[in-house]
C-alpha cells in the first residue's frame, strides 16, 4: 500500500524532543529541576493505491480508499520532569515523563487502549571521569541512534491513516529501521573520549508476540535471562560534522505456545534459541544539510517492533535485512 500524506500541519511545538533540552529550570536546594515537553497535532489525509492484506487476511485499505485523521505525529505529546545534583562526588539525576495521546475515535472514550504511555522513569549516577550508570525505564540501547536520526521525528511519517487513537504514528519505523522502544534497564555509559563513547547494559527480556500473519495467533517465547544490548559511536564537529554508530541486541527465547490451534492446538515445545540483531549507521552535516545512511540485520526479532512476528507458526525464526 502506498500512502500519500496530502496535508500535515503542526498545531504546536512547545519545546525540545527530549529531556536533554532545557525547559523551565527551577533551583530546589541542592537540586536543579527541569520541566519541559512537546505538544503537537496534525491533520492528515491519506489515500491508498493497491491492496494490502492485514492481520487475519483482512484488507486494511482497499485501492482508492482514503481516510482523514487528527492525531499526534511520530513524537508524542510529552511532559518531562528531570532533576540533577552533585553529591558525595557523584552526579545524580532522575527523569520521569508522561505521554498523553491527543487522538480518539470512539464516542464517550477519552483514553484509547494505546493512547497513554509512561516512557521514562529512571535515575542516573556517575562522574565524568568514569562514566554513569542508569537504572530504570528509558529508550532502548539497540537502534536508538536510528530513531533519533529519523527525519520524520518532528512529523508524521507512515501509518497516519491507520493509527488514529494511538499515542503516535510510525515515522519510518518498520520501513527503515527497527523500533528501539522504551525498556527497563541497567546500563553503563562511558565518558566521552574525544568523540568516542559506548553504552552497554541488560534490559528486561520481552516475550515474542505472534507470527505476524493472524490476529488470532499469539505465541510467547519468554526470555529466561535478560536481553543484552550495546552501542558505540564516534561524533565529530566542524564544517563537515557527523556521527557513526554501531549497536546490537541478543536475547534468549524459549518455549512456543500456539493458542489459536494453528499447526496443533496448545502445543508447547521446549526448544530454545537466541534472537540477535545489529545495525550500523552514519550521519553527516554540511552547510545546513544532513544525510543519514543505515544498515541492519537480525533474526528472530521481527520487522517493526521488537519480538513481534520474529517467529513463524512453527516456531522458526525469521530473518530481517534493513538498509
Amino acid at each position: 500500500m502506498n500512502n500519500t500524506i496530502k496535508l500535515a500541519v503542526a498545531a504546536a511545538l512547545v519545546a525540545g524532543a527530549s529531556s536533554a533540552n532545557a525547559g523551565i529550570m527551577i533551583p530546589a536546594g541542592d537540586w536543579t529541576l527541569d520541566i519541559g515537553g512537546v505538544v503537537n497535532a496534525y491533520y492528515t489525509h491519506t489515500s491508498a493505491s493497491g491492496d494490502q492484506v492485514g492481520l487475519g487476511g483482512a484488507t486494511e485499505r482497499p485501492n482508492g480508499d482514503s481516510v482523514s485523521n487528527i492525531t499526534t505525529g511520530l513524537l508524542p505529546n510529552y511532559l518531562s520532569v528531570s532533576g540533577k545534583t552533585r553529591q558525595n562526588d557523584l552526579d545524580v539525576g532522575f527523569t520521569i515523563s508522561i505521554n498523553p495521546g491527543a487522538s480518539t475515535k470512539n464516542s464517550g472514550i477519552q483514553t484509547e487502549p494505546n493512547n497513554q504511555e509512561n516512557r521514562q522513569a529512571f535515575l542516573t549516577f556517575g562522574d565524568k571521569s568514569w562514566g554513569s550508570i542508569k537504572l530504570g525505564k528509558d529508550l532502548g540501547i539497540y537502534a536508538s541512534d536510528a530513531i533519533l536520526n529519523d527525519m520524520t521525528l518532528l512529523g508524521v511519517g507512515s501509518g497516519a491513516g491507520l493509527l488514529a487513537g494511538n499515542t503516535t504514528t510510525l515515522g519510518r519505523i518498520g520501513t527503515g529501521f527497527m523500533y528501539a522502544d522504551w525498556k527497563s534497564q541497567v546500563a553503563y555509559s562511558s565518558p566521552n573520549w574525544n568523540g568516542f563513547s559506548f553504552t552497554a547494559g541488560v534490559t528486561q527480556a520481552w516475550n515474542v508476540q505472534g507470527d505476524g500473519t493472524s490476529s488470532a495467533f499469539s505465541n510467547e517465547r519468554g526470555g529466561s535471562s535478560p536481553a543484552f544490548e550495546a552501542k558505540a559511536s564516534y561524533e565529530w564537529a566542524g564544517d563537515f560534522g557527523g556521527k557513526v554508530w554501531v549497536s546490537g541486541i541478543s536475547q534468549k527465547v524459549e518455549g512456543l505456545q500456539n493458542t489459536a490451534g494453528l499447526k496443533g492446538a496448545n502445543t508447547v515445545t521446549d526448544s530454545s534459541d537466541r534472537a540477535n540483531a545489529w545495525d550500523i549507521g552514519a550521519t553527516v552535516n554540511v552547510a545546513g544539510f544532513g544525510l543519514t545512511g543505515y544498515y541492519g540485520k537480525g533474526d528472530g526479532l521481527g520487522t517493526t517492533v521488537q519480538f513481534a512476528g520474529g517467529y513463524d507458526v512453527n516456531g522458526k525464526l525469521r530473518y530481517l535485512l534493513r538498509r
